[in-house]
């Protein structure tokens, strides 16, 4: 390997490193947290998916396979899913009443 290959090697490795750090810190919920998917809105996701590896990077609202922070107990109750590609459907309203 050349002096170049060992150095371009070396960035990469490190580039790589840092990001795994940072997935790290940003993946990992507080104690009355969870990750609930389908919430966040375009740009402010808290972190990677399947598709990419970094937080603030969503491109639609409510995409089902972006995930937030949300506190324990209230991702369902706010339309998210527990688990990506599956976001709950909000209710709809019940149908208008004829006019007599």
């Amino acid at each position: 390997m050349t002096h170049r290959h060992a150095l371009i090697a070396a960035a990469l490795a490190g580039v790589c490193a840092a990001q795994a750090t940072a997935q790290d810190q940003m993946g990992v919920p507080k104690a009355d947290q969870e990750a609930c998917y389908g919430v966040a809105k375009a740009g402010q996701n808290d972190c990677g998916t399947a598709t990419h590896g970094c937080a603030g990077v969503a491109a639609v609202d409510k995409d089902p396979n972006e995930w937030k922070f949300v506190a324990k107990g209230t991702c369902t109750k706010i339309g998210g899913s527990l688990e990506p590609g599956k976001t709950a459907k909000p209710a709809e309203p019940p149908p208008a009443e004829p006019k007599k």
